[in-house]
């Protein structure tokens, strides 16, 4: 059942309403509908919450201009209003920065987190690319960005031999906002200084995985991501892009399952 929360925010539970929560929070241009190759696996034994980001899917748009700090008061709130008092937070790409933020804001509310395919500090070279995309974005909105982000997030064979699912996140992306979707792109390009070696360092379990062929947020990102915090892990998923979660989901979800098992999450 989807509803709507206070701020405008658009929320869906799955799963058993009194087991340990795990929240999903999606990527840019994307919706909470990004998560349906995920939750399947997951519902026998969690209660899963996936919502829409501001400016995103059915959810309102931003009121002020959009920055990591707001979303992570986004899932606050959201929390907050579910009466949500801890949860395992799993966040892919920018969800994956909201998530850090999260636990930097609210340490006590976080019992686990996972960040999928997100990034670190870029290059210069990488950096620019980036900032590129976003004024492209700015000056003609997402369906100018919309086929070069396909080439990087899915490797060529699969978008060959899967043109439905390619068209459907095609359409979830040129859905957004153009005067809305380019400001929460820069948050993608800029707001890594916000979660870079955070003081005091976070301190929940932590997974961090990509792809060997995510180009923007390989492998040396996940590595200096976990780096930072105590005791995570790091996993690189072999012969997969940026949206390995769509491409080959037991890859994602089976190790993301053993973390979460792993948790004591009823203490």
């Amino acid at each position: 059942m989807t509803t709507l929360a206070p701020d405008g925010t658009i929320f869906t539970f799955n799963g058993p309403n009194t087991a340990p929560v795990v929240v999903l929070i999606h990527g840019l241009g994307l919706n909470k509908d990004c998560w349906q190759w995920m939750i399947p696996d997951l519902t026998d034994a969690y209660r899963v919450l996936s919502y829409d980001l501001y400016g995103h899917g059915e959810t309102s748009d931003p009121i002020t201009e959009p920055n990591l700090s707001l979303f992570s008061k986004q899932l606050k709130d959201l929390l907050d209003y579910c009466k949500i008092q801890k949860a395992v937070i799993i966040g892919f790409s920018l969800g994956g920065m909201i998530a850090r933020r999260f636990v930097q804001d609210a340490p006590q509310m976080s019992q686990g987190m996972v960040i999928l395919h997100s990034p670190h500090k870029r290059s210069k070279t990488a950096q620019a690319a980036i900032l590129q995309r976003v004024d492209q974005a700015r000056t003609l909105g997402p369906q100018s960005t919309v086929e070069a982000a396909l080439a990087r997030w899915f490797t060529d064979p699969f978008r060959e031999a899967n043109p439905n699912l390619i068209n459907k996140i095609r359409h979830w992306v040129m859905a957004n906002r153009k005067e809305v979707y380019h400001t929460i792109y820069k948050v993608l390009a800029t707001g890594i200084d916000e979660i870079v070696k955070p003081s005091p360092a976070l301190m929940c379990p932590t997974l961090v995985i990509t792809g060997d062929q995510d180009f923007g947020n390989g492998p040396e990102m996940a590595f200096a991501i976990a780096a930072e915090i105590p005791g995570a892990k790091a996993l690189i998923l072999p012969t997969l892009r940026h949206m390995a979660l769509a491409e080959s989901p037991k890859a994602v979800n089976n190790p993301i399952r053993n973390f979460l098992d792993g948790l004591d999450l009823l203490k």
